[in-house]
């Protein structure tokens, strides 16, 4: 008997697994937007989907699988608010469900050297670490950061939360150390840095001169500018050799206090500081709190038509420049008010963003369209001197390729031209749509000489002929066509011939749009016997609340 000796999460339904349709994105350049002008580094390919984000997730990975550099989502924190009336076993295993699918398609987005960032609060930050150490593997954790939301405490409650979670992992843990970027000195930091001695090399800091443990070479005297001599303390050693000693102290990096009888201590120059180590303690002094990332809503929105729960965009500035470089490709599939997007397109990086709801056209493309035009003067703008530039594309997910007509057989869908049926059919078959307007069967490729010609025709064996024949030695080509006619066929050994949609039919689900937990789609909860009185806990459902999977918290 194999026993399973891995350690995991199990919850009620995690063995179910949706066979999602690979949609294709279809723009509305009504929605897209781009500066009038352009410039030299601006970016233009950002791209805002509506849609489910599952369905988008599986839509991007034609062409985005493994090209990711920063993966921030700040999803659902599954407060309660939506399952008053259901047993918290259930709760807890529709929110790991939804949460596991989406990690997964995550994870195969990012490219090699990439990180995902995930916010989330104490309800279900300690599900989600062991979830993300299955999905991503316990040893690429990098951090949980904490965040310090609030300045001041909670008085309605017990015990006030002053924080919440950043999990932070990364695909090359090792690669991730020598990537990511240091975070530049605060006020605070820089004023540790004096100059008592009048150094000509400016300001500077004190640091330990001893390191942890005992290496032999690293176990000698130091005699003191006042004679005295002295070892390292009990379980240390000094940080670097007698060799590295002497050129220190050539250099006049050497300090032993104001009378020379301290322990030595290693100067440090403000002037060669790069930056700072990124730890896992974000002050709100440092990245901002909610409050502040209310306001910056209110600035863009009005206090009437603004999100609850957005987050300052100094804390997406800070996630974003420890994990990228400009240029780099962000992506937040919980999109909420678009701030991951503004950010990161105030900062030069390109992003993708996808959101169900409807503010992703009410209040995402008018926030963004103020960021390209210049006209938001809040948030990051200033620190990053900010003007305006660039543009985004945006899209929503086509229909369902197929859909059932009067006798309830599948079909290809009416709302498919041509051109959109090609571009499908690449994404379910594995191809890289990519039409050649010189030679009309070859719609796209899989290989330098395997391609796909994608028709609505029913070919004769003739017509097979002639575009085998066409298609020459050395190259395969896949058909799919509504029929064809000819019994040999398989004589026609450079091509493969397919019918629509019988290849396709039993690849997925079809006619689903939503992958989203709707409220109002679960069952009736059963009525609870009167001798067992529970108490209510939580608030009450929301019944304007459409998605809680969908739609980001900010």
């Amino acid at each position: 008997m194999t026993r399973n000796t891995r350690l995991e999460l199990t919850w009620i339904g995690k063995e179910n697994r949706h066979r999602l349709e690979p949609r294709i994105l279809m723009e509305d350049q009504g929605l897209s937007h781009h500066a009038h002008a352009k410039r030299a580094g601006d970016l233009f390919d950002n791209l805002l989907i509506q849609g489910d984000n599952l369905l988008a997730l599986k839509a991007l990975q034609a062409s985005h699988a493994g090209q990711v550099k920063c993966v921030f989502i700040d999803p659902p924190y599954n407060t309660g608010s939506a399952f008053t009336h259901y047993d918290d076993g259930v709760e807890h295993s529709l929110w790991l469900s939804l949460m596991r699918d989406r990690l997964e398609m995550l994870k195969s987005l990012l490219s090699p050297d990439g990180s995902i960032w995930i916010t989330i609060d104490d309800n279900e930050a300690h599900y989600l670490k062991v979830l993300c150490d299955e999905v991503f593997g316990r040893a690429n954790f990098i951090a949980n950061v904490v965040w310090q939301k609030r300045y001041s405490p909670d008085v309605r409650v017990a015990l006030s939360d002053a924080h919440e979670h950043v999990l932070c992992y990364a695909m090359n843990p090792d690669q991730f150390k020598v990537t990511r970027n240091l975070i530049p000195l605060g006020q605070d930091q820089i004023k540790q840095f004096r100059n008592p001695d009048n150094d000509a090399r400016g300001p500077w800091k004190a640091t330990d001169f001893t390191a942890a443990g005992f290496r032999p070479n690293q176990m000698y005297e130091i005699e003191l500018p006042s004679g005295r001599k002295v070892t390292p303390p009990a379980g240390r050693c000094w940080r670097v050799t007698v060799e590295g000693f002497e050129r220190f102290a050539a250099d006049k990096r050497m300090y032993y206090g104001a009378d020379g009888q301290s322990l030595p201590a290693l100067k440090r120059f403000l002037s060669e500081m790069e930056g700072m180590t990124p730890w896992s303690w974000w002050p709100h002094t440092e990245v901002g709190h909610s409050q502040e990332g209310k306001k910056e809503m209110h600035g863009i929105f009005g206090k009437e038509d603004a999100f609850d729960t957005p987050k300052p965009e100094r804390l997406l500035q800070r996630i974003i420049h420890i994990a990228t470089n400009p240029g780099d490709l962000v992506l937040d599939s919980f999109a909420g008010s678009g701030t991951t997007g503004a950010v990161a397109h105030k900062m030069g990086r390109r992003w993708i963003m996808v959101e169900l709801g409807e503010h992703a056209k009410t209040h995402i493309v008018p926030r963004l369209k103020k960021v390209i035009d210049g006209e938001d003067g809040g948030g990051i703008t200033k620190a990053v001197n900010w003007a305006g530039g660039g543009g985004f594309r945006f899209c929503h997910l086509a229909p369902s390729l197929l859909e059932k007509d009067q006798w309830g057989q599948w079909v290809i869908s009416k709302d498919y031209n041509p051109a959109m049926l090609a571009q499908a059919m690449c994404a379910h078959m594995g191809f890289t749509y990519a039409p050649d307007a010189q030679t009309y069967w070859n719609h796209g490729f899989s290989s330098e000489t395997d391609f796909i010609y994608v028709t609505t025709a029913a070919l004769t064996h003739e017509q097979l002929r002639a575009i085998s024949e066409d298609v020459g030695k050395g190259r395969t080509l896949l058909v799919c066509c509504k029929a064809f006619q000819g019994a040999h066929v398989g004589a026609l050994k450079n091509l493969t011939v397919q019918k629509i949609p019988t290849i396709i039919l039993n690849r997925c689900e079809w006619g689903r749009d939503d992958y989203s937990l709707r409220v109002a789609s679960l069952p009736d909860a059963p009525d609870l016997p009167v001798e067992e009185p529970v108490k209510a806990r939580g608030r009450a459902a929301d019944p304007e609340q459409a998605s809680l999977f969908d739609e980001g918290e900010g």
